[in-house]
This record gives structure tokens, C-alpha cells and sequence, in this order.
């Protein structure tokens, strides 16, 4: 039973290791009301979809695709609406999960960079 287990506890923490590697990273910038507030931002992610072209077969008849050159995907940009938590720290990280239409699923993990103090001092 214990290698039984161990082969399992391998298959996790190797996924793991490869949805880390997979993760698209994104900086989104925000004020510090926004972060004390909490609010809901957008910003896109880049995504690979299916060339709407040729349909992901790379090829128009016997001719290779020139809007994929051949590759059969295009890139292009899903968006992304975060929900920032009120009382929000600088370069507190969000995880996400974006399930474009035609593309396959894309990790993104979000930093939060406070731009301005909540409260300036005023001398």
C-alpha cells in the first residue's frame, strides 16, 4: 500500500511543479484605495486559441495557412476580471484560472503592486 501511495504523492507534486511552469504572470497596478477598498479590474491574458482560419489543420486545401503559418493557433488576448480583497497588500499574488472559448485552459497568477499610500502625510 505505501508505494502505492508514494507513486501517487510523486503524480501530485509533479503536476504541481508543471502548473507552476505553465503559469502566466501578470503585475496589475493598483492605488491604495483601490487595495485598502477592495475592487473588480480587468487586463487581458494571452491565450492560444484555434486559427479561425484554417480551423487548426495549418493547411487551406493543399496550401499551408497563412494566417498561422502552418501551425494551426493563433494568439490572442482573453480577459481577465480580478476581484481584488479589500485590505489588500503590496505584491499580494491571486491565482486564476481562464477557460477562453476555443483555447485550452490558461493558469494566471496575478502580483498586486500598490502604486500610492491610502493616507499621504501632509508637511
Amino acid at each position: 500500500m505505501s508505494a502505492c501511495v508514494d507513486r501517487v504523492r510523486r503524480t501530485l507534486l509533479a503536476d504541481g511543479e508543471r502548473d507552476r511552469r505553465d503559469t502566466h504572470k501578470v503585475q496589475l497596478r493598483i492605488s491604495g484605495r483601490q487595495a485598502y477598498c477592495g475592487a473588480v479590474l480587468s487586463t487581458r491574458v494571452p491565450v492560444r486559441a484555434t486559427c479561425a482560419v484554417c480551423g487548426g489543420r495549418g493547411e487551406i486545401w493543399s496550401e499551408r495557412c497563412g494566417a498561422c503559418d502552418g501551425s494551426g493557433a493563433a494568439d490572442e488576448q482573453a480577459l481577465l476580471r480580478v476581484a481584488v480583497p479589500p485590505r489588500s497588500a503590496d505584491g499580494v499574488r491571486l491565482y486564476f484560472r481562464v477557460h477562453p472559448p476555443h483555447a485550452p485552459a490558461v493558469r494566471v497568477e496575478v502580483t498586486l503592486l500598490v502604486t500610492e499610500a491610502l493616507f499621504r502625510s501632509r508637511g
